[in-house]
């Protein structure tokens, strides 16, 4: 699990990079830095977190007014809304994205350093949270969440050829096999597309024709730098292709790519 501090690194480190992402990238750097705070305001009580999002709203409530006021600036006014401020309205935010299979911005910001911190601990929440996918589709073994992306890395002990696939939701990773779609579960290689382009060398779409749904793979073993989610959301165009051949992504990104 990369920590919140290497990923706002890496999104700085890539604003500065590419002068055509710099804005996007920045943004999210700040977003990124909110939910940092949020995640270690968490961590450091986490003794009172019982992996039941009922009993832990008191302790959710001030990280999460504190991260939807830092973001206030710097995130799309559409995506920001009306943020929530008093208790009732974040405890209802937080209820309705916590038993839903993609969440709103504003739950996933404060959701995801939460269960993270989860992980991290061991309190298992898949039970709580209630989701239930169909059997082909991918799900994590922890949360229950959706996968956000792939990634491939070289490490022994990874099955699946190194493949394995990180959860939108608290950042878990399990192995899935190289030659399988995350949506349907699709085996046969004829019905199992890939692109690359070297404008994005460690990075590729995954994209499945029986269903119709693509997610990307960070490679690792191209690149060990990369931190998934950060390097994810700067490969956009990628997105953009995908998007444009009409395949659907499993779990659209923070952003809504």
């Amino acid at each position: 699990m990369w920590s919140w501090r290497q990923r706002v690194a890496r999104a700085t480190a890539l604003a500065r990079a590419d002068p055509r992402a710099a804005a996007l990238l920045t943004q999210y750097a700040a977003i990124l830095t909110a939910q940092a705070s949020c995640y270690e305001a968490l961590a450091a009580r986490r003794e009172h977190l019982s992996g039941s999002l009922d009993r832990d709203l008191s302790e959710l409530r001030r990280p999460a007014a504190d991260a939807f006021a830092a973001i206030a600036t710097v995130a799309p006014a559409r995506a920001v809304g009306d943020a929530p401020a008093d208790a009732s309205a974040i405890d209802a935010l937080l209820r309705e994205g916590w038993r839903a299979e993609t969440m709103s911005f504003l739950a996933r910001i404060v959701l995801q350093p939460y269960a993270e911190v989860l992980a991290v601990i061991a309190r298992p929440i898949r039970a709580e949270r209630g989701l239930h996918a169909p059997p082909e589709r991918a799900a994590c073994p922890f949360c229950g969440g959706p996968p956000q992306l792939a990634v491939l890395r070289t490490e022994a002990a990874a099955s699946g050829g190194g493949r394995a696939l990180l959860c939108a939701t608290c950042s878990t990773t399990w192995p899935v096999g190289r030659i399988r779609c995350a949506h349907c579960g699709e085996l046969d290689e004829r019905r199992l597309g890939y692109f690359h382009t070297p404008e994005f060398d460690h990075q590729r779409v995954d994209a499945c024709d029986t269903c119709r749904h693509y997610l990307k793979t960070v490679d690792l073993t191209r690149l060990g730098l990369a931190v998934p989610l950060v390097d994810e959301v700067a490969s956009g165009a990628l997105d953009i292709w995908a998007q444009q051949r009409r395949y659907t992504k499993v779990t659209p990104n923070l952003i809504g790519l």
